[in-house]
């Protein structure tokens, strides 16, 4: 695991026992766990490897004074590297990435969503994997929305790959995406309420019948929280 950005990294939570579960009669040990919960930090130079390169040629092709204002911070964490980036500069970020003959990333590998509860004001997080066929090189791009305004700019017109993965996202974390062609459910019935990847969604369901024996539904087997 690299070392870069355990300085100044964010610390957004505590979780106490395995998997966050309190108050269970636990008597394994589990229960006696505090773990916070952190998001890695800027990370210093040098990057390592060809990081400091697309670092560097992003910053010519954008411009000194578009860069800092799109670019909150760069992040490598586990031998990857992670720009992130402020939601109405996404797209023009994406094209430079994908035009510029000294980057071409020509392919975004998808998009997940993430859901940070306790981090106010930037709960929502949107990450797209990039990959450049040309140069044999991945990087990552992450975009933060609050949950009081879960908007980010659409990468369809830059990559139309991520067509279904904007919708997927839409669909279990309720992130929306501007500009998407036709953003609507994929997984989950039309009418269906709520997002059911999000942190705060509550636990449900039906029994289930395994071997002779019913099965309750999760949000009746034991407390989470």
């Amino acid at each position: 695991m690299s070392e870069n950005g355990k300085g100044d990294r964010e610390v957004i939570g505590v979780r106490r026992g395995m998997f966050g579960v309190r108050d269970t009669g636990d008597t394994s040990g589990y229960g006696r766990l505090i773990q916070p919960v952190a998001l890695p930090g800027s990370s210093p130079r040098p990057y390592g490897g060809y990081f400091d390169e697309v670092v560097d040629r992003l910053q010519f092709v954008l411009g000194d004074e578009v860069f800092a204002a799109a670019i909150e911070r760069v992040v490598v964490f586990r031998d990857e590297l992670t720009l992130e980036v402020r939601r109405e500069r996404l797209a023009a970020v994406a094209q430079a990435l994908r035009d510029d003959a000294g980057l071409r990333f020509e392919l975004c590998l998808g998009v997940s969503g993430v859901h940070y509860p306790e981090e106010a004001g930037r709960e929502l997080h949107a990450v797209y994997p990039l990959m450049s066929i040309t140069h044999n090189r991945r990087i990552r791009l992450e975009v933060a929305a609050p949950d009081a305004d879960p908007h980010i700019p659409s990468l369809f017109a830059v990559y139309p790959t991520c067509d279904w993965h904007e919708r997927e996202t839409y669909d279990f974390f309720g992130i929306i995406f501007d500009g998407h062609p036709s953003l609507t459910r994929i997984e989950m019935p039309d009418d269906w309420v709520g997002h059911p990847q999000r942190k705060d969604y509550p636990l449900g369901g039906i029994p289930v019948e395994y071997h002779g024996a019913e099965i309750p539904p999760p949000d009746q087997r034991r407390a989470y929280n």
